[in-house]
């Protein structure tokens, strides 16, 4: 790739649903610093019920829009991996770049996130993703916690990868080692990582200047589906590489957690309190924290790898 000038990009959004984020997302690329002839956006409806498509095309015909946007429908696969191949096989960028409709790259964010490509090994780029602000006790629990954080996938003790809320891969690499799975409903963010850096030669950076902030969840619900979902990822995985499963705690486990938390968490957390030292999370962050393990726990044990999940979509053919 000749690095002589700006490379040219195409960014991957997928969408489902996605009509309360979608013109706040948009604005957030019309305002990236990254040269605008160099680069195109593309975003993939994966087959909406909402008004994602009308909004994306109204974005694309405002007079004043100063960007490339193209819209693209991906409706024969339910998964967001589905609709990245989508935009993969309709991209005309040396860098592909993703991101999420729910999240919110800054205006550096591109610029940044295609520097480290000057070096000729590197193969993928993982911007750093940090949290919007929440006022729910949920969303500031997974702030301190820094639950999406690039740094809990690139030191996975079984290899490092990125998330593709912020990520960028050279468009030439899809060529060897294939698309994401497109019938995976999570873990392909670790398994086209995976595929690059365990088949070929390319490495991956860590780009921690280049940031997208994602909101947390604020709801119960929407916490346990989303660790519930990272126990999925852990069952595919270890279906498809031999990952060690999460170790299942037992009862007596969660007992000790929650006396130690009613016996030495809670009065340590009073004390800060007196010295208006602490917060409620301080308070609950135990509580939380089990609930947590508890979904990832049952998605990891209650999910099977589907037989058609484990196929590769390629730019070239089908399937393998």
């Amino acid at each position: 790739m000749n690095f002589s000038s700006n490379p040219q990009v195409s960014v991957i959004i997928p969408v489902y649903n996605g009509e309360e984020d979608l013109e706040e997302s948009i604005d957030c690329l019309r305002s990236q610093t990254y040269p605008s002839d160099r680069v195109e956006y593309w975003i993939v409806d994966n087959n909406s019920s909402d008004r994602s498509a009308e909004i994306i095309k109204a974005a694309i015909a405002d007079p004043s829009n100063k960007i490339t946007l193209h819209y693209l429908s991906e409706n024969r696969i339910q998964s967001s991996y589905a609709a990245r191949n989508a935009g993969i096989r309709a991209a005309r960028g040396e860098i592909i770049a993703f991101t999420d409709a729910d999240c919110r790259p800054e205006s550096h964010w591109l610029s940044t996130l295609i520097q480290p490509f000057w070096k000729k090994n590197i193969g993928i780029v993982a911007g750093e993703i940090k949290a919007l602000p929440g006022k729910s006790l949920l969303e500031k629990y997974a702030d301190r916690e820094e639950t999406l954080s690039q740094k809990h996938t690139l030191s996975h003790p079984f290899c490092a990868y990125g998330q593709t809320a912020n990520l960028a891969i050279r468009r030439s690499i899809f060529e060897e080692i294939g698309l994401f799975r497109p019938y995976l409903t999570t873990g392909g963010d670790a398994d086209i990582c995976w595929r690059i850096l365990r088949k070929t030669d390319w490495e991956i950076e860590f780009s921690a200047e280049a940031i997208v902030k994602h909101r947390h969840r604020s709801t119960l619900k929407g916490l346990r589906n989303q660790w519930r979902r990272y126990g999925e990822s852990n069952r595919y995985l270890h279906e498809l590489y031999g990952v060690e499963l999460m170790r299942e705690s037992d009862r007596r486990e969660y007992l000790y957690r929650l006396t130690r938390w009613l016996l030495k968490e809670i009065p340590i957390a009073t004390g800060k309190a007196i010295a208006r030292r602490s917060s409620a999370i301080d308070f609950l962050k135990t509580p939380i924290g089990l609930f947590c393990l508890s979904a990832r726990v049952s998605g990891q044990r209650e999910s099977q790898l589907l037989e058609k999940a484990q196929k590769i979509e390629w730019l070239d053919r089908p399937f393998e």
